[in-house]
């Protein structure tokens, strides 16, 4: 059985999140930040580690969605 944690967001980036999945096969915010975090984790391990460009690229596009401030 898989056990889960909490993870936090401010809720004016939680209704965000719920406009940007509207009519996408994301059923909730849990469901598009595990994917966003599983993508992350796997790019990571697939190439060692994340440089430093790699890491402010993703985390550009993830501003520009709007899932970071």
């Amino acid at each position: 059985m898989t056990e889960y944690t909490t993870v936090s967001i401010p809720k004016d980036l939680a209704a965000r999140v719920e406009e940007t999945i509207e009519g996408t096969s994301f059923s909730s915010t849990s469901d598009l930040v595990r994917f966003l975090l599983r993508s992350i984790v796997i790019q990571h391990q697939r190439e060692g580690q994340l440089s430093e460009a790699e890491f402010e690229e993703i985390a550009q596009q993830l501003r520009d969605l709007g899932y970071l401030q």
